[in-house]
C-alpha cells in the first residue's frame, strides 16, 4: 500500500469524512500533483541565488548543481518560463527523487524543514483542487467571478502554488473558487467613532451609528472568534479573501492566512491611503489613451487593526462593453487564444505598450496575472487592460516630476527613484509572471515578445528589457528565508536572446 507524506494523508483523512466521493480523484490526482510543485522546485533551484548551491554546470542533457556541502543534485535542463509538469524525478547522489516533500526533507539546508511542510500542503491541496474536475457550464463565461473558477492550480512558477496551511479541507471546498463556493460573508458591526474609514462607505454598510464591516468565515473563525448576525453571499476570486458580491463591487476582506509567501492583511496605512491612491492610479491611466482602466476603490473601512478590515472596489465588469469580456490573464491559459501565437503576440504588444507607457511615467505596476485583465472584443481580440488593487505599486517621483505629475501621499514603501526597483516591479510581474505563465515555455515567450517590443519606442527601460537578465522574484530563495524582509530577486535567462538551459 502507498504511504502517504503527512499532509497527503490529513487530507485525504478528512477528505473521507466530508466528502469521500472525491477521495478516488484526489488519489489519482497526487502523482500529478507531486510533479507540478517538483517542477516548480527545480525551476527555483536551478535559478535562484540559492547561497547553499555553489555552481550549476550542464552535464548530458542533464543539469548538475553541486552543492557547497559536496553533494550532487542533477535533473532535466530547466525552462525557466514552461508551467507544464516536466519534472518527474531528480537525483541526489545515488537516490532518486519524485517527491518535492522528500527531495527538500533530505537536502537538509536551513529551515528546510518548514518549508517541505508547505510543499506538503502544496501537493495535497494542488490534488484536492483538481479532484472534481468540474465541467465549466460555459468555455467562454459571461461572469468575471466565474473565470476565476477556472484557475485551479494556482500560481504558475510558485512551489507553494495551492498551499493552504491553516484550511481543513472542509474549508478548502467552501471557500477555494476553483470549487464553485459561494461564501457567506459576516456583516460584522462596529461603532464608528472605533473606525477609520476612506472614501464612500454604502449605506446598506451602515446602520445607527455603526461601520458594518464584511468579514470572511474563515477571519470570523479562527482570529475573530465572532461573527455578524447578518450574512451577504459572494463569489469568492483567485485572491481567496477577495470575492465578487452578486450584483455590486469587490469586496477584499482581512484574511490573516498564509497563500504562498505571505500573510496579506489590510494595513490601517494601506486603509488611510486607499482614497488617494485611488484617485493617483485612475489619473495615471488617463494618460494611456483609453489602453487601461484602474478598477476604482470605493471606499475602505478598518475596526483599529488589520484583522478587522475591508476593502470595496469597482468589478472590472465596470469596463467593458456590449459583447465584450473581461478575463483575468491568470485564466487565459484555460482558453484556445493561449494556444495561438499571433492572439498572444497581440497581447504582450498591449500589455508591454502600457506596462511601459507608465513605467515611463514613473508607475510600476504589480502586473501578474491575478491583478491584470484583458477585455477582449466579442470576436476575441486583445482591446483593453484593466488593472486592479494598487497597494503594490512602486512610483518614482523623479520620473512623475518629468512629466509633470504631482505625487500624492503614499505610503513610503511604494516610494522610490531606484531604476532597478521599478523595473523589477514591472518586468518581473508582468513578462516573467503574466506573459511567461500565459506563453507557458521559454520558446514561444521569446516568440510573442520578439514581435511586441519591435514596434515600441525605444527608451531606457526597453533597452533594459531586450538586454539584461530578466527579474523574477526568487520565491524558494524567499520561502528559506523567512528572517529576511521584502522581496528577493533571481536573474532568468533573458527570452530574447539567450539560450534557454
Amino acid at each position: 500500500m502507498h504511504r502517504f507524506p503527512s499532509a497527503e494523508a490529513e487530507i485525504a483523512a478528512e477528505l473521507t469524512d466530508v466528502r469521500p466521493g472525491l477521495v478516488p480523484g484526489y488519489t489519482r490526482e497526487l502523482p500529478r500533483a507531486r510533479a507540478a510543485v517538483l517542477t516548480r522546485l527545480w525551476r527555483g533551484l536551478v535559478y535562484e541565488p540559492l547561497p547553499w548551491i555553489a555552481r550549476r554546470e550542464p552535464v548530458g542533457g542533464e543539469l548538475a548543481l553541486l552543492l557547497t556541502d559536496g553533494r550532487r543534485l542533477r535533473g532535466p535542463r530547466a525552462d525557466p518560463y514552461a508551467t507544464g509538469a516536466y519534472v518527474t524525478e531528480v537525483w541526489l547522489g545515488g537516490t532518486a527523487y519524485g517527491d518535492p516533500v522528500r527531495l527538500m526533507t533530505d537536502l537538509a539546508v536551513p529551515h528546510s524543514a518548514a518549508f517541505a511542510a508547505e510543499l506538503g500542503h502544496s501537493v495535497a491541496s494542488l490534488a484536492l483542487s483538481r479532484a472534481e474536475r468540474r465541467i465549466h457550464p460555459q468555455e467562454w463565461p459571461g461572469r468575471d467571478w466565474e473565470w476565476e473558477q477556472r484557475v485551479v492550480d494556482g500560481h504558475p512558477f510558485h512551489p507553494n502554488c495551492r498551499a493552504r496551511p491553516g484550511f481543513s479541507v472542509a474549508e478548502q471546498l467552501a471557500y477555494g473558487p476553483e470549487h464553485g463556493s459561494l461564501v457567506e460573508l459576516g456583516l460584522v458591526p462596529v461603532p464608528a467613532g472605533e473606525c477609520l474609514v476612506t472614501g464612500v462607505w454604502p449605506e446598506w454598510l451602515r446602520e445607527a451609528g455603526r461601520v458594518v464591516i464584511p468579514v470572511h468565515p474563515w477571519q470570523a473563525a479562527h482570529v475573530l472568534k465572532r461573527t455578524g448576525e447578518r450574512r451577504v453571499a459572494a463569489h469568492p476570486l483567485m485572491a481567496l479573501r477577495t470575492l465578487a458580491l452578486p450584483d455590486g463591487p469587490h469586496v477584499k476582506t482581512a484574511l490573516s492566512a498564509r497563500l504562498t509567501s505571505s500573510v496579506r492583511d489590510i494595513s490601517l496605512g494601506s486603509v488611510a491611503a486607499s482614497a488617494v491612491l485611488s484617485d493617483f492610479g485612475e489619473a495615471v491611466a488617463a494618460r494611456t489613451d483609453g489602453l487601461l482602466h484602474i478598477t476604482r476603490t470605493l471606499g475602505a473601512a478598518a475596526a483599529g487593526s488589520p484583522d478587522l478590515a475591508a476593502v470595496l472596489r469597482e468589478s472590472p465588469e465596470e469596463y467593458v462593453r456590449t459583447g465584450e469580456r473581461v478575463v483575468p490573464v491568470a485564466a487565459l491559459a484555460t482558453t484556445e487564444l493561449a494556444h495561438s501565437q499571433a492572439w498572444l503576440s497581440r497581447f504582450a504588444r498591449l500589455a508591454l505598450t502600457v506596462g511601459l507607457r507608465l513605467l515611463e511615467l514613473g508607475v510600476a505596476l504589480e502586473a501578474h496575472g491575478q491583478n491584470l485583465l484583458v477585455v477582449l472584443s466579442p470576436d476575441g481580440d486583445p482591446v483593453r487592460l484593466v488593472y486592479r488593487d494598487l497597494a503594490d505599486l512602486r512610483v518614482g517621483p523623479a520620473r512623475l516630476a518629468r512629466h509633470g505629475i504631482p505625487l500624492p501621499e503614499l505610503p513610503e514603501r511604494m516610494v522610490t527613484d531606484d531604476e532597478r526597483t521599478l523595473r523589477r516591479k514591472l518586468f518581473g510581474s508582468l513578462v516573467a509572471g503574466a506573459l511567461a505563465g500565459t506563453a507557458g515555455s521559454g520558446p514561444v515567450l521569446r516568440t510573442v515578445v520578439e514581435s511586441a517590443v519591435r514596434d515600441l519606442a525605444r527608451t531606457p527601460d526597453l533597452r533594459a528589457l531586450r538586454d539584461e537578465p530578466l527579474p523574477a522574484k526568487a520565491l524558494t530563495l524567499m520561502r528559506l528565508s523567512p528572517r529576511t524582509a521584502g522581496d528577493q530577486w533571481a536573474e532568468l535567462p533573458n527570452p530574447l536572446h539567450d539560450d534557454l538551459l
